[in-house]
């Protein structure tokens, strides 16, 4: 019966202190992309994570659950300007030669933010006090046969005890999953490519992120801005 105690306490704690980890994404150079295309001395090429296990491989969560298709821009900027993507004239197209909308990161972010609170892209997300005071429970109840009362006894007594106990485990998850969520909104945020601008000179990769809805993809319509000109130029580069 102490190992089982022992088995339950280190299930609850490792509910509670289940964490995230941000992971690093390489990127090749424009010219491997098999849509490499330079235009103005800026080299582009992009690659669409429309595969689940791909994304999550390269997010470190399931970012697809979370209603996102990232698509991966990497641009050599040797166009002597800066240059900025144009979110409301950049679109995925999907098979069907639908259009879809690219999302702001601030948009990208909230559909992450609800999805991890709902649980549906973390392994131990939104468990909280509920699933802490079953297990407290359980516990409370071993804990009571352990201590030499009959099992009745010790389903009522240890079970409150171990239901106390459980509601401050479920609270320390719930905790730990708010600290998850902020880590996974702000490396979706520092990955993507919307609104920021890429020097000149510079060489840049990044996420612009489109509705996890589209479940397929043709081709990317990328417009961009040169800042000293205000030259917009719009490339179709192909993503299957």
């Amino acid at each position: 019966m102490k190992k089982i105690i022992c088995l339950l306490m280190m299930a609850a704690h490792l509910s509670a202190c289940a964490t995230y980890e941000s992971r690093s994404v390489s990127f090749r150079p424009p010219q491997d992309y098999v849509n490499y295309q330079d235009v103005a001395g800026m080299q582009v090429g992009a690659e669409a994570f429309v595969d689940r296990q791909q994304a999550e491989d390269a997010f470190g969560f399931n970012v697809r659950d979370a209603g996102l298709l990232p698509v991966l821009v990497v641009i050599d900027n040797k166009s002597g300007q800066g240059i900025e993507v144009v979110s409301g004239q950049t679109f995925l197209i999907d098979n069907s030669n639908r259009y879809w909308k690219l999302l702001s990161n601030r948009e990208a972010v909230d559909r992450v933010d609800k999805a991890t609170q709902a649980g549906a892209i973390t392994s131990g997300a939104g468990k909280g006090a509920a699933w802490g005071a079953a297990a407290g429970a359980l516990l409370g109840l071993a804990i009571g046969i352990v201590s030499g009362h009959d099992a009745g006894s010790s389903l009522v007594k240890g079970g409150v005890l171990g239901g106390v106990g459980g509601a401050v485990i479920g609270g320390a998850s719930k905790g730990d999953d708010r600290e998850r969520e902020y880590k996974i909104a702000d490396d979706v945020r520092e990955k993507g490519m919307e609104g920021k601008i890429m020097a000149a000179e510079a060489l840049a990769s990044g996420f612009i992120f489109f509705p996890g809805e589209a479940e397929s993809v043709k081709e990317l319509r990328l417009q961009v801005r040169f800042r000293e000109s205000g030259t917009v130029r719009t490339l179709n580069l192909r993503l299957k």
